[in-house]
């Protein structure tokens, strides 16, 4: 199942770039074996300044045909890692070639769209950078890989 992170905003050259890269790298390498993978960075800026209904339109044109899709929002369902793992994992079984986690800009997630998607995810009742977000969610794949490879990388 290829994973495509779907993000407002274009992210600089800097220490969350590097996190990010390295830990989609370490997700691609964990998951190949395991039919997770790859994982790819779609992003979206919506220049003339429509707000949320603009950027929920270039997000959906961003996203894969079929894909489930999983929006990051603070009213989302709070999971643990292994519940998070155990759901890729079952997108995965069930077939489901593409995987699309959105993520929103400043303002969040346009309603229509947060409606649209199979599962919505939250990180907390904080609220958290785009930015920061993106990490997060790198992190979380990568560690999903390998509580299903059965490594070391996620302790209890």
């Amino acid at each position: 199942m290829k994973v495509h992170i779907c993000a407002v905003g274009r992210l600089r050259a800097g220490p969350e770039k590097d996190l990010i890269d390295d830990y989609l790298t370490r997700f691609d390498r964990t998951g190949r074996g395991l039919g997770l993978g790859p994982a790819s960075v779609a992003e979206v800026e919506d220049r003339k300044g429509g707000g949320m209904a603009a950027e929920a339109d270039l997000l959906r044109r961003a996203l894969p045909k079929g894909a489930a899709i999983c929006v990051l929002d603070e009213r989302g369902k709070v999971e643990t890692s292994p519940q998070f793992a155990r759901r890729l994992a079952d997108w995965r079984d069930a077939g489901r070639g593409d995987l699309a986690l959105i993520i929103g800009g400043a303002d969040g997630i346009d309603p229509a769209l947060r409606g649209q998607a199979d599962h919505a995810l939250s990180f907390g009742k904080m609220v958290w950078p785009h930015m920061l977000v993106r990490v997060m969610v790198a992190e979380q794949l990568y560690r999903a890989a390998a509580i299903l490879a059965g490594t070391p990388y996620h302790r209890v």
